[in-house]
């Protein structure tokens, strides 16, 4: 598969302060990327970086194998939506669609062909003839999306387009968004800190971390090995259960915990070594299910969060702050003991000193 974006040892700096490292990055044709980290990771640096709008300090970019590296934005063939919806206020639906294809010199019929085209995608037909300001805020994302679209484009950058919408909202349009990359078929690089959305939206995650890419995989690679602490503590709500300790041949130890770590060859790893060891809330198994694990331990319940669809709850495993996941029809309170299983061949096992994946 050819790449449809390719970044090369790319450099930013404001000043002294580096906001992006010796970067390299390459995004194949079609695919739906997702640059996810807390703020300030460098994310919408980058991808302001592939629009244009900042000017790099070192390195190359390149959009279909063309070097766009000091060309202008409306030369590298991209379309970009905002967080902030950038609407003409005293223009129309249709009047917003067409504007940029008319200062481009597009022959009218192209454009209307193209809004035409964009607004069934979008389902905002009925709406071509409003103003932005008689529309909710899904429509007018919808809206912003669509100026994107009708540009025609190989590329679509999205910086954290859903961030000012209701949690309800959001969850519509992803699912919106997720079904447009699967008819377009366009290559697509989305910024967001909010996982779920990666997660779902995603073939690719690169997890991003003072101007590094920390992992770059699959949602499975990114949530089930994560390369390091930093994404297993980032990926997931609630994030990954830590308990520090030693490893000493194959058996993991922490206070009076013990746990054989079946399934992991050490064979090229030093035997005795201080680790960390890492356990999803959702990898703990409760109830009947415990008399099949293969390793058992009580645990005492601190606090109790009814979710619904899940139990939340945090619990003392040994001298260790536990999250479990539980049945959302679960019943336990706060100061039982319950007994809970765990598998090791679903934890994470990292060393202590450079963090990174065992």
């Amino acid at each position: 598969m050819t790449n449809s974006v390719e970044i090369r040892n790319l450099d930013l700096s404001f000043g002294a302060v580096e906001v992006l490292r010796n970067l390299n990055l390459d995004i194949q044709d079609g695919e739906f990327i997702v640059l996810l980290g807390s703020s300030g990771c460098g994310k919408s640096t980058l991808l302001n970086c592939i629009a244009g709008l900042l000017e790099v300090t070192a390195g190359q970019i390149f959009i279909k194998g063309q070097n766009v590296t000091w060309a202008e934005p409306s030369e590298r063939g991209i379309g970009m939506v905002f967080q902030s919806y950038a609407l003409y206020p005293q223009m129309t639906v249709r009047g917003n669609l067409s504007f940029g294809l008319k200062n481009a010199k597009i022959p009218k019929p192209e454009i209307e062909k193209r809004v035409a085209r964009a607004a069934e995608i979008l389902q905002i037909e009925p709406l071509l003839n409003r103003k932005p300001g008689a529309l909710s805020g899904g429509q007018r994302q919808r809206v912003a999306i669509g100026r994107a679209l009708v540009r025609d484009v190989d590329v679509f950058l999205f910086d954290e387009p859903l961030s000012n919408l209701d949690a309800k909202l959001r969850v519509d349009l992803r699912v919106e968004l997720k079904r447009l990359h699967n008819q377009l078929q366009n290559t697509m690089i989305y910024v967001t800190h909010d996982q779920v959305e990666a997660m779902t939206l995603a073939d690719r995650i690169a997890v991003m971390k003072g101007g590094n890419i920390m992992q770059l995989g699959t949602p499975d690679e990114i949530y089930n090995q994560p390369r390091n602490l930093y994404v297993a503590d980032f990926i997931g709500s609630p994030s990954m259960n830590f308990i520090s300790g030693n490893l000493e041949s194959g058996v993991f130890k922490s206070g009076d915990l013990a746990m054989p770590m079946t399934g992991y060859d050490f064979m090229s790893q030093p035997v005795d070594r201080p680790v960390v060891i890492g356990i999803r809330p959702e990898h703990v198994v409760t109830g009947e299910l415990v008399a099949n694990a293969p390793l058992q331990f009580e645990a005492n319940i601190d606090l109790v969060e009814p979710m619904g669809s899940d139990t939340l709850v945090y619990a003392q495993l040994g001298p260790e702050n536990f999250r479990i996941r539980m049945d959302g029809q679960a019943k336990v309170k706060a100061g039982e003991t319950i007994a809970i299983g765990i598998d090791p061949s679903r934890a994470s096992l990292f060393d202590t000193k450079s963090e990174a994946r065992l």
